[in-house]
């Protein structure tokens, strides 16, 4: 029976390709489903064999690991030498974003208290 491996939802093309090439790598047999039209499946990449998927687990689990200092390590530089995108810089970027946000809080939170003002 198949083991799911990695959901894609979210996952950026780059790590999907490192983990196909990954598991090519160390010769583990996989498949990978397409996400479905209407968005409710993001797709997957499935271990076809049991036996390969604790061994597919624990590489999985080393490559995230060596992907997370990666990333830990970009952001630093970027933070170091002021590229990293902070708060400010994405409010100047998609300030409407921003008000429709605190737009639909407003509204959230109008609602929330509606009965009990109206209770008193």
């Amino acid at each position: 029976m198949a083991v799911l491996l990695l959901n894609l939802r979210d996952v950026p093309d780059d790590e999907t390709a490192e983990v196909r090439e990954l598991l090519e790598q160390h010769e583990i047999a996989f498949y990978e489903t397409e996400p479905n039209r209407w968005g409710i499946s993001a797709g997957g990449i499935w271990i076809k064999d049991d036996a390969d998927s604790a061994r597919a687990k624990d590489l999985m689990a080393a490559y995230q690991a060596q992907r997370k200092l990666r990333a830990q390590a970009e952001y630093e530089s970027a933070r170091r030498d002021g590229s990293a995108e902070t708060f400010w810089s994405q409010m100047r970027r998609q300030p409407l974003r921003l008000l429709m946000i605190l737009l639909g809080v407003a509204i959230f939170v109008a609602l929330s208290l509606w009965p009990f003002l109206l209770a008193a």
